[in-house]
């Protein structure tokens, strides 16, 4: 039998706390663990390499169909969290060892998978409003309008987890904000059914990120559960709906489907999706939502700035690098306001 029987997860996991003390934790505004760190330094440098792995190498099949490259990241997801925890090298739950027994026929249970749906609700909506955010809109005024996610996440935060923030975090949020219309000021174009779905996507971002702290920390599930959940209820939804927009016909009529560079590219990028994922869940449920938004703002500096140096084709704006610049000032002063508990 191996239900003795133990194993180290491939991953860090996340904490194990649990929820009162969790919850406790967040009211104190206590400095970033040295595993918050590197949960939140891990989601940067993947979102990173993933945006400029699609940007270089996706873009160039020139392949139409987003919603399919994104279910082909969850079923290879779950397929690889399947094979794991088959193998006794993961667990799904913050308190389980890791083995299987003998006798154990499902992963998590009927209940456990309604408790997390509202994570795959929110991640659903999150997802089509984020694609549909980049319409109508020019590229500054979706960076500054982006920029407002850490307003609602806040909001959220304290509605649904009780959080407080101390002044100077309130003062680094702040900095953000007034460097992201900054960066948009000189685009003074207007377009309210544009602005309207880019809010939206904001809402919906700052909605998800909060109900997967909050799930995090009352479901029992480690970020390997959640990311299981998470792929197991959006997996068919996605699969329908490509299959009305009629995305599955197009990708099966695309001629470079069977292109060895083709799907070399589709299956780093569905690693790279699924490192990118659990540091989502990682670094929201071992730091914060918020903290969490911030890092999205860090990376996006960082994104900007390798892509100019080796793609080049950006116009040079003296106002958006400004805004940019005031932006990562204030991201820097938050990162180290949590680093030190201040």
């Amino acid at each position: 039998m191996a239900a003795n029987s133990t194993a180290s997860s491939l991953l860090p996991i996340a904490s194990a706390d649990s929820p009162p003390e969790k919850v406790e934790k967040q009211f104190r505004g206590t400095a970033i663990s040295k595993a918050g760190a590197y949960a939140a330094i891990s989601y940067m440098s993947c979102a990173v390499f993933l945006v400029l792995f699609n940007k270089a190498a996706l873009s160039s099949y020139s392949f139409p169909c987003a919603n399919v490259i994104t279910l082909c990241q969850i079923i290879f997801s779950c397929c690889l969290l399947y094979v794991l925890r088959r193998l006794r090298l993961i667990s799904f739950s913050s308190n389980e060892s890791g083995a299987l027994t003998d006798s154990y026929n499902t992963f998590v249970s009927m209940k456990t998978l309604i408790t997390t749906s509202p994570v795959s609700l929110t991640y659903f909506i999150y997802m089509i409003a984020s694609m549909e955010a980049v319409r109508g809109v020019s590229v500054p005024m979706y960076t500054t309008i982006r920029r407002t996610t850490v307003v609602f996440t806040m909001v959220f935060e304290y509605v649904f987890m009780k959080q407080r923030y101390t002044l100077p975090v309130l003062g680094s949020v702040v900095i953000i904000l007034l460097g992201a219309f900054v960066a948009g000021g000189n685009d003074m174009s207007f377009d309210s059914k544009g602005y309207l779905v880019v809010v939206l996507a904001n809402i919906s971002t700052a909605l998800y990120l909060t109900v997967v702290a909050r799930i995090g920390i009352s479901s029992g599930l480690n970020c390997f559960g959640l990311m299981w959940c998470n792929g197991v209820l959006c997996g068919p939804v996605l699969l329908l709906l490509t299959f009305l927009q009629g995305e599955i016909e197009t990708t099966m009529n695309f001629p470079n489907l069977f292109s060895p560079g083709f799907l070399t590219v589709l299956l780093l990028s569905c690693m790279l999706a699924f490192f990118l994922n659990y540091t989502v869940f990682l670094n929201t449920t071992q730091n914060s939502a918020l903290t969490q938004t911030i890092c999205g703002n860090l990376k996006d500096f960082f994104t900007i700035g390798f892509g100019w140096v080796i793609f080049g084709g950006l116009p040079f704006d003296v106002m958006n690098v400004t805004g940019q610049l005031v932006c990562f000032v204030g991201s820097g002063m938050y990162a180290y306001f949590k680093f030190t508990g201040k």
